[in-house]
């Protein structure tokens, strides 16, 4: 197990954070650890999403919970409802991180509640900062607080090149989700 746990960002326009990050819990799954995937704005869309069929089938280390409405949230669709769902995510990581049970936790979407204020970043930055030494943790979404890139140890981003989504094609089912 690990002795000293960092605090990751995968951010940016591009394809690939939150996939980044689940296979980052598939190789630390493959170690023995014990992984929590909590998903900020994606609630039931009619959607299954991959990862959350997987953790209850096959990967029995893996928890992964969901706090959002039933549509993506944007800038011109947000409402109190949202806020609400992310105040409840907030409140399961803040104990889930406490908690010693998980060896990495997985903050996804998380950068887009704060840049949304549906988390305020102080709040976001004290829980990082009291976080168990050995915790890994992983914060995923574009427009990534600065504040949270200047705290974190590690920074990706993800930038779009070429995407096939400009041609028309649409969200795919084990790929995108």
């Amino acid at each position: 197990m690990l002795e000293h746990g960092y605090i990751q960002i995968y951010t940016g326009d591009g394809k690939g954070k939150t996939t980044a990050s689940l296979g980052l819990a598939l190789r630390a799954l493959g170690h023995g650890w014990k992984v929590l995937v909590i998903q900020f704005t994606k609630g039931d869309q009619g959607t299954c999403y991959g990862e959350l069929a997987s953790s209850s089938k096959f990967l029995p280390n893996l928890d992964v919970v969901q706090f959002g409405m039933d549509r993506v949230v944007y800038s011109h669709n947000i409402c109190l409802g949202d806020f609400k769902e992310a105040k409840r995510g907030f409140e399961y990581a803040k104990k889930a991180i406490q908690s010693g049970e998980y060896q990495l936790i997985i903050l996804d979407e998380i950068n887009i509640c704060v840049d949304m204020g549906m988390i305020k970043v102080n709040e976001l930055k004290e829980v990082l900062l009291n976080k168990p030494e050995s915790l890994e943790i992983v914060l995923t979404g574009r427009r990534a607080h600065p504040e949270l890139i200047a705290m974190a140890h590690l920074v990706t981003e993800m930038k779009p090149i070429k995407h096939y989504f400009d041609i028309g094609v649409l969200a795919r089912q084990g790929i995108e989700y």
